[in-house]
């Protein structure tokens, strides 16, 4: 089963809670992990992950928090979690690295990267706009496969 790390789903969290606020002020980490019951600490890094990312922008002040830096039509589910997590990457024989001692004879390889290739194009067409709720209710799903993310059993 390929999963999604906590970090990657918290950070995809915060960026859907950013894109239902209709206000488009900025809301603190506290807000946001209050609201999904998410460990503030661990939510604060995250958001400073994103920022850094620039998926994210930091207001410092008393008012501050966090904002998207750009609508959340543009922002793929798989930004946010290459910027938490780094490369995607599925086996350990496709690295930043390079290849496995095993390359020469390795049968799976290229199916392997065909499948992590499939899996970076899905998750880089379901943008957070696509995850967020509108204002009545409903989920957007023009872009979404099967209406959000999915789970890939392997």
């Amino acid at each position: 089963m390929l999963r999604l790390t906590k970090k990657a789903d918290y950070g995809l969290m915060a960026l859907k809670y950013l894109a239902e606020q209709t206000s488009g002020s900025a809301h603190s980490a506290k807000d946001i992990a209050e609201a999904y019951h998410i460990p503030p600490q661990l939510l604060a890094k995250i958001l400073q992950t994103l920022a850094k990312g620039g998926l994210l922008v930091s207001h410092a002040g008393t008012n501050g928090g966090y904002a998207l830096a750009r609508p959340a039509k543009e922002i793929s589910a798989f930004e946010v979690i290459r910027a938490i997590d780094g490369p995607l990457f599925i086996t350990s024989c496709i690295t930043i690295h390079g290849a496995c001692d095993l390359t020469s004879t390795c049968t799976i390889k290229e199916p392997l990267r065909k499948v992590n290739d499939s899996i970076k194009e899905l998750l880089s067409g379901i943008y957070i706009g696509d995850l967020a709720e509108t204002g009545d209710g409903e989920h957007p799903s023009a872009n979404a496969v099967g209406g959000g993310l999915v789970s890939i059993a392997l």
